[in-house]
Formats: C-alpha cells, structure tokens, sequence
C-alpha cells in the first residue's frame, strides 16, 4: 500500500521530480507556486531571497515538461557548476560557451539537437546569436529560464547590456513560457523587467527577502585594517567573505590578514583567470579560508557555511548591499553582515556614479538610490525593518542588528522631523532634499524664487541647524518609510501615512546620536576635504599633537584636557582654514575656540604651506 506522500507524488507530476531527482521531500516557500504558474504556460517574474532554492524553481519543471529549457546565465563559471550539480543528479544538462574548446561545443550541440539534453546554459550574447537562434527555433523548446535576471535592468545593481537582447525572445518563441528569477529587486528594478523582457504580460511572484538568521551591523570607519581583523578573530575557523572596493585594496587586505595568521585569499578581475579560479576553488573546498574581493566574486557563489559578509567600503546600493550579504548564513546558522562605514565612502561612490558613461536619468536615480542606502547607513530604527521596507515588506523589531542590540544614545527629532514634513507638504511633495533644506534654511536660490517658495510659513523655520544636520534627518525619515522618494526617480519627496502621523504627533521619531554624528562628521571631512578612505596626514596629526603637549604644559594640565586625540583626528582630516570651520571640529567648544581657534589654526596653515 502506498504511503499518503507516495500517493501525492504520484499524483503531483513535479513533487516526484522534486523527490526523486534532488532528494527533497518538500518545497521551500513559494517554489511550488512559481513551478505551477510555469506548467500553466504563464510567464514569471520569481523575486525570491537568496538561498530559497531559484534553481529548482526552474529545473523541476523543465523536467516535468520535457523537450528542452535553455537557462540563460551572466557567468560561465556558475553554468559549469549548474551543470555539473545536475549531472550529478543524473540530469542531462550542458553548456556551449567560450571557455570549452571547439570540440566539446560541438558534442554538446550534438546532444542538444538529438534531444538528450534536458537543460542547456547559455550566456546572453552565445544564445542570442541569429545562428543559435535559427537552431534552436527547430528544436522542441518547452521552457527558458533567464537568472540573475536583475542584470536585464539598468535600475538593477548588476546592469548588462548583453541583457538587453532578451527582450525579443518573446517574440522568437511565442508559446515558451519564460522564467526571469533574481533575488535583488527593488518596485523600480522589477517594473523594469517586467517591461523589458515581457512587455508587462508576467505574473510577478514577490516572496519573503528577510534572512532572520544574518545580524546586521554598520561601524563607523576608523582604521579599516585594524577593525577587520578585530572581527575575524571573533570567528576563528570559520569562512567569511571581505568586500572591498579597489583591486589595491583587496590584495592589502588579504595580505595583512594572512601576516596576522588568518587563511585570506584574494580575489579581483585584474587577476588571471587561472588565479581566481584556484582561490574560488580553494574558498568553495576548504573550511575557515576568508575570501577578500571585489564585487567581481560572488555571483552564483552558494558556500552554505558562510559566517560573514564584511564591507570594508560601502556598497553601491541597498540591492547590491542586500545580494552581498546575502551569500552568507545559507546553511541556517547564524551569520553577520558587517560594513565599515565613513570617511571617503560616500565622496567615492558619488564620483563612481558621475564618471559613468549613462544617461542623466540613470545617474539621478543612481544618486537617489545611494541616499537610501546612506540613510540604512544612519537609521536609528531597526535595520532589518528598514531594509525589508525598501523591498516592499513590513517587519517587526528584529533584536538582531546593531540598533535594536545597541543602546547608545538617542535624541527625540519629533519637532524637527515635523519641521522637515510642513516643508515638504507646503511646497507641493514635488521637491527632492536639496530644495526642502534650502526652503527650512531660508536660501532664495533661483529656484526658491521662481516657484515663490520664500513666502511659505517654512521659509527659514530650520536655521537653528546646519545642512548636514537636515539632510541627515531627511534621509533617516525616508529610510524609516515616513517620507517617500518618486518612484519615478526624479528625486522629489512626498509624505507616506507613517510621516502624516507623525506630523499629527501620533508617532514618535528618534534618532541615534553617535551613529548620526559620527558618520556625518565623517561624511563631511570625505566630502570637504578631499581624502581619501583612511587619509589623514600622519605628519600634519603629529604637529597638532605636539602643539597640543606644549600648550599643556604651558598651563600645567593633562594634554587631553587641551584635545582629545578624536579631536585632533578630525582636525587633520578637516584642515580648517578659518575660525567657522574649526568650530566645526568634533571636541571644539566655544571657549577652545576662543583660547586655541587661532594657535592651531596658524599651525595648520604652516604645516600646508610647508608640505606644498
């Protein structure tokens, strides 16, 4: 007699597949619903966590339909590694692509014409060929998978134009269902790909993005070097994954930790191929190896014992942040995704975005997109809330990220947050950030002036605080849902329902003072100063310290009593070169800037013009 789940399967064409050729007795969430759509000859646009099981979203139904599914792919490497997992699950399944000599292309076409093989991997620009195309139009096609299908988006963190292309497959193979799967998506990405390659005919299937098991925590940058280390040595024996941003970087990095008696690889496209492919291999093979790389490395990586993903820089965006962390903790297991944060960070990412060769649409809302992250970046809430908000869910509190751990300080910005809110609601919700904060500062800029914005009541109501302070708040109040950015990407600024509770005094609003400050004083010296990521001039730092011991001694005190070594820092870094910019300075009250404003100051103008 036949067990009750022998008798669903028998009866379920794709859980006896699921079964008896991957081993699974069940679906994760969401599979079995995007698996039906497909056997129901619908398109499908399957948004799904990394680690929830994509492939299989695909690869069951290609075999529950027969003929062939050609699976599209950004990367050889993980073809090959799709490819030798399914032929280990006796599945036919090859790839024709540039890194297979001539001759085992051939045997594979062969087998592909002869209709053995199930499933075959392509890269965008190998299928989209005329050639491949004619072939394959004579050939019984029954599905086509596109993955990492956030590459078809120029909205998308992983942007290809070889992409592109894709759209006419829609076209070329009218009665295929297609498939197009990414774990990286936000409203705009997917509203891109839903019209590009289906023309806004898909069922769009939007499943759970939370990782509970992945604490997240941002630090405030200091010596990069030092911090790292410091949290590789709480994981000792176990694999992590080390973002940073440059080539330089990541081989520095590898390096010192490898000094300090941590297995550290390195791995960046200016490295041969052979070399990548030895470290990848070494990282997928072995236990307790840290990989330090680039974005270059990544991508279809699925090491389940992972325990941390570390930013050394910021990333790009909250998509790319998401998908970078996301390789870690697939094994269930409690992981970490930490990133240092400050200094030339977003100095850097700004100049990445205006030196791009992309239309001034595509720059706009790739500068919106990094305010967003600089605002998860600075966010007193929760971050996991603030994340999952970003991608269209609703989260509680989760008591794993460094703002529901971490009790440091807190101020009220309710009656600021409300100054901010009358701004924006009394200039039509059509403005972007720059134009609210000249409106609460009281600028008549042309713009101010051309839409008689300096008559309203708002006009001036936020001199009592600087730009930087108001633009912080705004920031946190989008990346907090009570302000919504235009999803068309024109960078205006309109009140959500949490932000018309707050004005109403129905909320509260908080933010987290050390987090605040520290990251905008940092943010301030990379903008201003023109440093780089952990530039401070060492000699410059000395004089001032030295300066500091003889006006301690002078007066018979402490040298800290003077300055405190944090003050000196940001003093290196600023460079001030007037009593207004030293007042700035972290540590600078005005009875210092009175009594030592000038003598440092004088100092610094030396030092200059001694180093010119």
């Amino acid at each position: 007699m036949q067990s009750p789940a022998a008798s669903v399967r028998a009866e379920d064409p794709k859980r006896r597949v699921l079964k008896d050729v991957f081993g699974f007795d069940d679906f994760r969430p969401g599979q079995a619903d995007v698996m039906d759509a497909l056997l129901a000859g619908r398109h499908v646009l399957a948004v799904m966590p990394t680690g929830a099981g994509k492939s299989l979203c695909y690869q069951v139904p290609a075999l529950v339909l027969g003929g062939l599914t050609i699976v599209v792919s950004p990367l050889v490497a993980l073809m090959q590694d799709q490819v030798a997992a399914l032929r280990l699950a006796g599945v036919a399944a090859d790839t024709i692509n540039s890194s297979i000599d001539r001759d085992a292309n051939i045997a594979a076409w062969r087998r592909v014409a002869s209709g053995q093989t199930r499933l075959l991997y392509l890269a965008p620009e190998r299928l989209m060929t005329e050639r491949m195309l004619d072939a394959l139009a004579r050939l019984d096609i029954s599905l086509i998978a596109v993955d990492e299908a956030h590459c078809i988006s120029q909205w998308g963190p992983a942007f290809r134009r070889e992409y592109e292309d894709l759209s006419r497959l829609r076209g070329i193979f009218p009665d295929v269902p297609i498939i197009a799967l990414t774990a990286t998506a936000d409203e705009g990405t997917r509203t891109d790909i839903e019209a590009r390659l289906f023309a806004e005919r898909v069922e769009t299937l939007v499943l759970g993005f939370d990782r509970p098991n992945i604490k997240l925590a941002i630090e405030a940058k200091q010596d990069s070097k030092r911090q790292l280390l410091r949290f590789v040595e709480r994981h000792p024996g176990r694999s992590g994954i080390v973002y940073c941003l440059s080539r330089k970087k990541t081989e520095e990095m590898a390096a010192f930790l490898e000094k300090n008696g941590v297995t550290a690889l390195a791995y960046h496209a200016g490295m041969s191929k052979e070399a990548r492919d030895a470290n990848q291999n070494s990282f997928m093979t072995l236990s307790g190896v840290v990989m330090v790389a680039t974005i270059a490395f990544g991508m279809g990586i699925d090491k389940p014992d992972v325990a941390y993903v570390f930013h050394t820089d910021m990333p790009g965006s909250l998509e790319a942040y998401y998908q970078e962390i996301g390789r870690a903790g697939r094994d269930g297991r409690d992981a970490e995704a930490h990133m240092l944060f400050g200094l030339g960070d977003i100095r850097m990412r700004r100049m990445f975005i205006d030196d791009e060769d992309a239309a001034v649409e595509h720059k706009r809302r790739s500068h919106r997109r990094l305010d967003t992250l600089i605002g998860y970046c600075e966010t007193a809430q929760c971050r996991r809330q603030v994340l999952l908000g970003y991608f269209g869910e609703e989260a509680q509190p989760c008591g794993n990220c460094d703002t529901c751990l971490d009790q440091a300080p807190r101020a009220d910005g309710g009656a600021e947050a409300r100054t901010i809110l009358a701004a924006v609601a009394q200039s039509g919700e059509r403005f972007g950030a720059g134009h609210v904060i000249d409106i609460l500062l009281g600028h008549e800029t042309e713009k101010v002036l051309a839409r008689g914005h300096q008559r309203l009541a708002s006009f001036g109501s936020g001199l009592a605080h600087k730009k930087d302070f108001w633009l912080s708040l705004i920031r946190q109040l989008v990346a907090g849902g009570f302000l919504m950015p235009d999803p068309a990407g024109h960078g205006g600024l309109a009140i959500a329902e949490k932000g018309h509770a707050l004005g109403r005094g129905e909320m509260p609003f908080h933010y987290r003072v050390e987090v605040r400050s520290r990251a905008l004083r940092k943010m301030r010296a990379a903008e201003g100063s023109g440093m780089n990521a952990e530039g401070i001039d060492a000699s410059l730092l000395a004089t001032l310290k030295s300066l500091r011991l003889r006006l301690a001694k002078e007066r018979q005190v402490p040298a800290y009593v003077v300055f405190s070594d944090r003050t000196l820092i940001d003093m290196a870094e600023r460079r001030p070169h007037d009593l207004d910019a030293f007042a700035e300075v972290n540590g600078v009250g005005a009875a210092k800037l009175k009594e030592f404003g000038q003598v440092f100051l004088s100092a610094i103008a030396a030092h200059q013009a001694t180093a010119l």
